[in-house]
């Protein structure tokens, strides 16, 4: 049977002649598909056979960083967590081969739920039902932080030793491999970073990407899937507390095409966020303002790599054209978090 309607950067006929070797069975019909609006870096497509879904994850077209795109450490993360209380989609097929449609790829489940972007959305359930989605993303985050890595199978999924470091280190390359315009700030934010590191506690698996919009809600309101574990390592989880607040405050630019739900009715303020972690997870969250800081940087830094990408023409979907304006805000709230501590 021959395939249809071939989304950006993914051949049908070429991933269902490779499913059918790998998994015979899995694929009962012709594939459809469609690229999944809403991320900015790896790409996303929902497939379907007619009677059964799932989802394929690959790196973007063009520019890609090192390090930033791994399919395999996706799918390592997905099969460890799969197993404990933390909702992730179940993997099934991991392929590294980049001739099959271009790039490594990998299959997993589709799970129904609902990605909440925007205020606005959350605004149409109301704010009681709100506020249940958004506690209950803290405590999925808690949950995360409580899985064992090595029952997991995750001991070597990272190094923990040395995480804020490398971390500062890392986002710094990665800026260096995007940066073709002046950003004023940017090195003084990674500076004051570096000269007031906290002491990491206990390492834990982090997701590197955590927010509402990265994890699915069922009709229940309960959270059905975490997703998008392109940044998932061992290390320190206030990293994940830190850009969930970031995620909570009102991003310092007007129409952002960032994601942000704050804002909404019945959305609880950061600081209660903050609370609940600490409460429920046992761990010290005073600190939680360098971690916060450190997002602004880490964002900083990927929107510049989305907006290099942009430059180059090698970005799908809509409103890539405002990423680049969105760079300065985020450099200067990082710094405004900092002085604040000071």
């Amino acid at each position: 049977m021959t395939t249809t309607d071939n989304p950006p950067g993914l051949d049908l006929e070429r991933l269902r002649t490779y499913v059918d070797r790998e998994r015979p069975g899995l694929v009962s019909g012709p594939l459809t598909g469609r690229l999944i609006e809403g991320g900015r870096s790896n790409l996303t497509y929902a497939v379907t056979d007619g009677s059964s879904r799932w989802v394929v994850r690959r790196p973007p077209l063009g520019h890609v960083l090192a390090t930033a795109h791994d399919m395999g450490r996706e799918f390592t993360v997905l099969a460890g967590l799969y197993p404990t209380p933390v909702p992730v989609p179940r993997p099934l097929l991991l392929c590294r081969d980049e001739t099959v449609i271009g790039a490594p790829f990998y299959v997993m489940e589709h799970v129904d739920g609902v990605p909440y972007r925007t205020a606005g959305q959350l605004a149409g359930i109301g704010p009681e039902r709100t506020r249940e989605v958004v506690l209950g993303l803290v405590d999925t985050l808690v949950d995360l932080h409580a899985v064992d890595p090595a029952a997991a199978g995750l001991a070597d999924f990272g190094r923990p030793e040395g995480f804020l470091e490398r971390q500062l280190r890392r986002w710094d390359k990665q800026l260096a491999a995007s940066r073709n315009r002046e950003l004023p700030g940017i090195d003084a934010l990674r500076d004051r970073l570096g000269a007031r590191l906290p002491i990491s506690g206990p390492p834990t698996v982090v997701h590197g990407d955590y927010r509402l919009d990265n994890v699915l809600v069922g009709p229940d309101d309960r959270i059905r899937a975490v997703l998008d574990w392109e940044m998932s390592t061992l290390g320190d989880p206030l990293t994940d507390l830190g850009l969930l607040v970031m995620y909570s405050e009102r991003l310092p630019v007007a129409d952002s095409p960032v994601a942000t739900t704050a804002g909404a009715p019945g959305h609880p303020e950061p600081a209660e966020l903050v609370a609940r972690y600490a409460e429920r997870s046992g761990r010290d969250a005073s600190t939680v303002g360098w971690y916060t800081a450190f997002a602004y940087f880490k964002l900083a830094v990927i929107l510049e790599g989305i907006h290099y990408r942009f430059t180059l023409g090698q970005t799908v979907g809509a409103g890539f054209d405002r990423i680049g304006t969105l760079v300065p805000a985020f450099i200067d709230r990082g710094l405004n978090i900092l002085n604040t501590k000071d």
